[in-house]
C-alpha cells in the first residue's frame, strides 16, 4: 500500500478556514518538519512505500494530501475545494494523477474534498457532508468510481471533515466519534459496520480518529494511546506520534496521507526514491 505525502516546506497558518486555525498561533516549521519526517519513517518501518508530491509556494495546506482526491482502483475523483484559499491546489493534483495514468474525473464542480470526506469501508464509500463537501457531490463521486456510497451528516464544526471523527481500520472495524456526526448518521454506521470503536470527545479532539491503519498497526496522534485497550481487543497495535503543529491547522496523520495511490505502470515494490519526477526524498523536506 503506497502512501502519497507532500513535504511541509511551505506549511503554515496563513488564513483561517476551520475552527482550529488561528493566525495568532503560528506553526513551528522546524518542529512540523520533524513530525512529518517521523511519520514518513514510521510508514517505512511498517513496510509502506512513500511517494512525495512537490510542494508549491502559496499553498500551505498542500501538505494535507488526503484532501487531493479519492482513489479507487485506476479511477480518481478530484477534490473541488470549497474555500478559495485551497483551490489553487487543484490543477497540480490533476496533473499528478493524470501523469500517473489514472482515469481522472471530478464532482461536476460541486464542492467535494476527496479522502478528507470520503473513506472506504471495504468497497463501500462512506462520505461526510455539511461543512466542506456538498451532499450532491456524493452520488456523483460514487458513479465516477463505480461504488456504493453512504452519506453521513457532519454536525460539529471542529470535525469539519469526516476523517477527523471517523476512521476505517479494516472492512469490519471503524473508529467513530459519535459527537461529530448526526445521531441518524451514527446509527447508520452502527448498522452497517460490524465493529464500531467509539471515541470519546476529548480523545477525538486530539485527532485520534485522524488515523491510518497499516495492517494491524494504527498510526495516529498521541491521543490514540487512550484507545490502546479497545484497539488491542480488536487485534490492533497503536503507533501514536506527536502531531501538534499540524493540529494547529486542523489536521493529523490521516490528513497528511493519501494511501493506495501511485504510478499505474510502476511496480508497487519499487523504492520511493525511484518515484516519478513529482516526487522527492523525505530528506529534502522543510
Amino acid at each position: 500500500m503506497p502512501v502519497l505525502m507532500c513535504p511541509p516546506t511551505y506549511f503554515g497558518i496563513e488564513y483561517e478556514i476551520n475552527p482550529w486555525m488561528h493566525l495568532e498561533v503560528p506553526v513551528d516549521r522546524a518542529e512540523a518538519s520533524r513530525q512529518w519526517k517521523a511519520l514518513c519513517a514510521t510508514y517505512r518501518d511498517l513496510g509502506v512505500e512513500v511517494l512525495f508530491a512537490d510542494p508549491l509556494s502559496g499553498l500551505p495546506d498542500m501538505v494535507f494530501t488526503a484532501n487531493a482526491a479519492v482513489v479507487h482502483g485506476d479511477r480518481v475523483v478530484l477534490s473541488r475545494f470549497r474555500h478559495s484559499q485551497r483551490q489553487g491546489e487543484e490543477p497540480s493534483w490533476a496533473r499528478l494523477f493524470e501523469s500517473w495514468g489514472y482515469e481522472v474525473s471530478d464532482a461536476i464542480g460541486i464542492p467535494f474534498e476527496g479522502a478528507g470526506d470520503a473513506l472506504f469501508v471495504g468497497d463501500t464509500l462512506f462520505c461526510g457532508y455539511g461543512f466542506r463537501t456538498d451532499p450532491r457531490a456524493i452520488p456523483a463521486a460514487g458513479r465516477a468510481l463505480g461504488v456504493e456510497t453512504v452519506p453521513l451528516e457532519l454536525v460539529d464544526p471542529r470535525f469539519y471533515h469526516l476523517d477527523t471523527c471517523f476512521c476505517p481500520l479494516d472492512s469490519r472495524t471503524v473508529l467513530l466519534a459519535p459527537n461529530g456526526v448526526s445521531a441518524e448518521s451514527a446509527d447508520r454506521i452502527r448498522r452497517l459496520v460490524e465493529r464500531v470503536i467509539e471515541v470519546p470527545e476529548q480523545v477525538a479532539t486530539g485527532f485520534a480518529c485522524n488515523a491510518l491503519a497499516v495492517g494491524s498497526t494504527v498510526v495516529s496522534s498521541t491521543a490514540l494511546e487512550a484507545l490502546r485497550s479497545p484497539l488491542a481487543e480488536a487485534g490492533f497495535r497503536v503507533a501514536g506520534l506527536p502531531m501538534s503543529e499540524f493540529m494547529k491547522a486542523g489536521g493529523g496523520v490521516r490528513c497528511l496521507s493519501l494511501p493506495g495511490v501511485g504510478p499505474r505502470d510502476r511496480a508497487r515494490s519499487a523504492p520511493a526514491a525511484t518515484a516519478e519526477p513529482a516526487a522527492r526524498p523525505a530528506g529534502d523536506a522543510g
